[in-house]
């Protein structure tokens, strides 16, 4: 690292270390330039340095660090303020603020030591004459902070009503603090309400709307408003995330995972900022962290993750358990200090009214995914919906109970029966039960499947045939067969059920047994031939098939009447004949089928059952093209599998809806059902799989509405799980594509660069070269913008071959003229700049030359213009201030020359030219100006205004032709004026 030398040398030091990360490398080098300041003897130095340091130490862990070079620059002032410049005695005067407040954040500092600074800097800006309104505010960071509450309210009302002036923190600082206020309060809505000018971007700062993102996150979450909640936290947490000093805002993002059921996120973050734990250089927000952090593990530890290893201080491992208690040990004690030092109880109220806060949501999906290795944390079972309850409290001995409630499900078909005949099984152990009441609970554990299933339907019917049920005997023998098919053996199946089923039809016409009985024997045999179909898909399977399934909906036909269960049998059966209908290829048919079934199982109150015939009638509906069919079969799904739908089923769904949404450009509720699928992929385990393609489209559908940080947060939590072999290397390139969009949007133009550069290298592998172009030239883009032209220069020439390999000439011109203004901040210079923009008016009037359609000789006549406008505006601008009188008469008449080539080649484009030559007669009205031409500019500038004479835009013609129209004729007024002027 060199020496400084000089004072010139010092100040580009200074800015240069001011530009990097927060952090105690920063803070290293503003001391190691507060000695070469002392070095130059030169006063005004060592102040700046002074500051320097002290705004280092401010934005940084190491706030209890800037109150030494403070008290030596108030010195300074007070002994030699003739060595001070205008900046730094406004500087001076403006760090008085932070040393008020920042006192507040010390608990070793005494209230009486900070109520003297504050007098003192009331009395200091008195005599400056400064407005009391910084002053009052800090009287209310001093009030608040003790929990005087009827003097932090007189200070608020005065600090309001006090004049703004230099002094005043900025409007977005000021918001952030009386916002937070109303919070404080309990007014919600008023904080949010203060906090919108701050929030749209009316005014920012440094630390804004960082900070006024994380204290909304609460207020939000409190009245309802999620979804808000959820995209300030995507957007916030990418602000502060790489800032050191923002330790406090840091801590409401993870206190809002605690609150949301985003424990799992809680833990990446807490993760990413280990030194947050022990950080001592300002314990206010020490103390703040550690109760969010508090908060976190008490919530894993009530959900049974008291063993999880979490991040925690360095140098041990620890669980949540541990964490929790070292975690809430040490902010208690923090908070002592500090009401020790105020006389009162406040700080560590607040403190322990925040460590104890219940959950606001239980589940608000944000996403993105947490970071793998830690897992979600397990939860408590969700409620059950209406009609699905758990079977009724009963003694293990209440046998009779439980068997009734079991039954009245079963015959309603709840989803939870199962559970209920779980329940009366347990019971019955051990004690004599009829016949009829063990066949019904060894039938029904049958059902739960399993190698001992065939044994346990024959083993029922052995118990209904002792019961006096000869039906419910022959129905369990048919489900016995049903499991043989499951398990493979479709022949031995139709072996085995064939006696059954004569035998239920003799009984069922003899009136022996009910119809309910022999449906669900013909229901076993049609179930066994159509795993048939499905083995063989012979014309004759096919036909064994339709047959079983018609006979069996001509049973119960006409008898289904409230029996739930015969709707059920019928409705399952125009399910079937749909599966048989798509394989005969009758798609339409199948459609239409379907359609039937899912209304039968509505109709009969059975929604949960429609589900997976909806979601089959949806992929039909998609591929006959009726997407509205298609867009109703889905919601139809969602809707009816409600809590009852697994959560994969629940992520394929959303997922579906979200591209049919997405594909009519309805992209906001496309988004949401996108985050409903990322959320549920995760809850089935599926997020390297489905919860990946979620994200990718919900990045994509962000990005397309403009919120760029939450779409850069969501398509890199789904890079890492996107693969070429799971989802497509198009999906990888489309996604890095977005990102280097998001991220170009954001400012962060060399992170773009390089998210394009990477899908550029995966595009070079495709057989169609158009996205590794656009990809090149992309990235050349973000790279120029990003300071870099060395690098923006060959990303530009990569992109330029690529256009001409695939003869795009408007893509190569672009690329030409980009590296022309490029030249001039390279070695290649003037010349080589001269040469680039040369050859883009040499390929753009070759392609022209050889256009044989309309469309085509106006395009290229369009990018011929403009190339000869850059050309011109590229020589006058490159004509160096200090260079002889005759070199810069040379550059502009060379740049005229190509303004007026300009001005000709859109003025052969007609009207579709017309703004464009307007655009250029004034460019080359200033340099006529500047060549001492004043009736030749003034010429020009009559002949703009004759060219919009009478052209008043039209309503549909839009905002930016209206307002082109009057900002050029406005140019040519004042052009004009100036040219008679002078002449005159």
């Amino acid at each position: 690292m060199s020496e400084i030398k000089d004072f010139d040398a010092l100040r580009e030091a200074m800015a240069l270390n001011s530009e990097q990360p927060e952090g105690p490398a920063r803070n290293a080098r503003a001391e190691q330039l507060l000695a070469e300041a002392e070095k130059l003897s030169i006063p005004l130095a060592v102040i700046e340095a002074l500051g320097h340091q002290l705004k280092a130490y401010n934005y940084s862990s190491e706030k209890d660090r800037m109150f030494v070079p403070f008290a030596r620059l108030l010195r300074m002032w007070d002994e030699r303020p003739e060595d001070f410049d205008e900046y730094e005695v406004h500087t001076l005067h403006w760090v008085f603020k932070w040393m008020t407040t920042g006192m507040l954040d010390q608990p070793h500092i005494p209230l009486a030591s900070i109520e003297k600074w504050l007098g003192e800097m009331e009395h200091r800006y008195r005599l400056a004459g400064h407005s009391e309104r910084a002053v009052r505010g800090a009287e209310f960071s001093v009030a608040a902070h003790v929990g005087d509450l009827g003097r932090a309210e007189r200070a608020y009302a005065v600090w309001l009503a006090a004049d703004r002036d230099s002094m005043a923190d900025c409007h977005a600082c000021e918001l952030h603090s009386q916002g937070w206020w109303q919070a404080e309060r309990g007014a919600d809505a008023e904080a949010l309400d203060l906090w919108r000018p701050v929030l749209e971007g009316e005014f920012t700062c440094a630390h804004e709307p960082h900070t006024v993102l994380a204290s909304s996150l609460g207020p939000l979450l409190r009245l309802g408003r999620t979804d808000e909640a959820r995209a300030h936290h995507l957007r916030g947490f990418r602000l502060v995330r790489p800032m050191e000093s923002m330790r406090g805002a840091y801590a409401d993002h993870v206190e809002f995972c605690a609150l949301t059921g985003n424990e799992a996120r809680g833990l990446e973050l807490l993760a990413e900022r280990p030194a947050y734990f022990t950080d001592s250089g300002q314990p206010r927000s020490q103390m703040d962290f550690l109760a969010a952090v508090t908060l976190l593990m008490d919530r894993l530890t009530g959900m049974g993750m008291d063993t999880q290893s979490v991040p925690g201080p360095a140098g041990r491992a620890w669980t949540a358990r541990e964490l929790a208690a070292h975690a809430r040990e040490e902010a208690l004690s923090l908070a002592a200090r500090f009401d020790l030092r105020n006389g009162t109880s406040y700080v560590g109220d607040g403190v322990r009214v925040r460590m104890d806060q219940a959950p606001l949501v239980d589940r608000l999906p944000l996403g993105v995914r947490a970071a793998r290795g830690i897992p979600a944390p397990r939860r408590a079972p969700v409620a059950q919906p209406a009609g699905s309850a758990e079977p009724q409290a009963a003694a293990p001995d209440d046998l009779s109970a439980l068997l009734a409630e079991a039954r009245r499900m079963s015959n309603a078909l709840l989803p939870d029966a199962m559970e209920a005949w779980a329940a009366v099984s347990r019971a019955a152990e051990g004690v004599e039960v009829p016949a009829a009441d063990r066949a019904e609970i060894v039938d029904h554990r049958a059902m739960e499947g399993g190698p001992e299933g065939i044994a346990l339907f024959e083993r029922a019917a052995e118990l209904y045939a002792e019961a006096g049920d000869p039906g419910e005997a022959l129905a369990a023998l048919a489900r016995a067969a049903y499991a043989r098919a499951l398990e493979g053996d479709v022949d031995a199946a139709l072996t085995a059920v064939s006696e059954p089923y004569e035998e239920v039809l003799a009984l069922y016409s003899d009136e022996s047994t009910g119809v309910r009985q022999a449906a669900a024997v013909l229901m076993g045999r049609a179930r066994i031939l159509m795993r048939q179909v499905e083995e063989t898909g012979t014309d004759q399977a096919l036909a064994a098939g339709e047959n079983a399934v018609r006979e069996l909906l001509a049973l119960v036909d006409g008898h289904a009447g409230d029996d739930v269960r015969l709707a059920s049998r019928g409705a399952e059966a125009q399910a079937m004949l749909g599966e048989l209908a798509t394989r005969a290829g009758d798609l339409a048919g199948a459609a239409e089928l379907f359609t039937r079934a899912t209304e039968a199982f509505v109709a009969a109150g059975l929604p949960w059952f429609a589900v997976e015939y909806e979601a089959r009638l949806a992929g039909l509906a998609h591929h006959l093209g009726d997407i509205a069919g298609a867009e109703r079969a889905l919601r139809g799904a969602l809707e009816h599998g409600g809590a009852f739908l697994e959560a994969a089923g629940h992520a394929q769904l959303n997922l579906q809806l979200a591209e049919i949404l997405g594909a009519r450009d309805e992209i906001t509720e496309a988004a949401d059902h996108a985050l409903e699928a990322a959320h549920w992929a995760d809850e089935a385990g599926e997020g390297p799989t489905l919860g990946a393609w979620a994200r990718h489209l919900l990045g994509g559908f962000l990005l397309r509405q403009g919120r760029w940080a939450e779409a850069a947060e969501v398509l890199e939590s789904a890079l890492p799980d996107l693969g070429a072999e799971t989802h497509g290397d198009g999906a990888v390139v489309q996604t890095l594509w977005w990102l280097g969009d998001c991220l170009d949007e954001l400012g962060e133009h060399r992170e773009s660069a390089e998210r394009r550069l990477k899908a550029a290298e995966i595009a070079r592998h495709w057989p169609e070269q158009q996205d590794h172009a656009t990809l090149a030239h992309l990235a050349a883009e973000s790279l120029g913008r990003a300071g870099l032209p060395a690098e923006a220069d060959q990303a530009y020439e990569r992109a330029g071959d690529l256009w001409h390999s695939l003869g795009n000439v408007h893509g190569l011109v672009r690329a030409l003229r980009a590296r022309a203004w490029l030249a001039l901040r390279t070695e290649a210079g003037l010349d080589g700049a001269r040469q680039r923009m040369t050859d883009a008016v040499r390929e753009c009037a070759r392609a022209l030359s050889e256009a044989d359609d309309l469309e085509s000789r106006q395009r290229l006549g369009a990018e011929l213009a403009h190339t000869h406008r850059q050309f011109g505006d590229l020589l006058a601008r490159s004509a160096a201030e200090d260079a002889e009188d005759g070199a810069i008469e040379a550059a502009f008449e060379e740049a005229l020359a190509q303004m007026t080539k300009a001005i000709a080649v859109f003025s052969s484009l007609g009207e579709e030219g017309l703004h464009g030559r307007t655009g250029a007669e004034l460019a080359a009205g200033w340099l006529e100006a500047d060549l001492s031409r004043p009736a030749e500019a003034a010429a020009r500038a009559r002949g703009v205004l004759i060219a919009y004479k009478g052209c008043e835009p039209h309503e549909d013609s839009g905002e930016e032709e209206a307002e082109t129209v009057r900002a050029r004729r406005a140019e040519a007024e004042q052009m004009l004026q100036l040219m008679e002027q002078e002449a005159g």
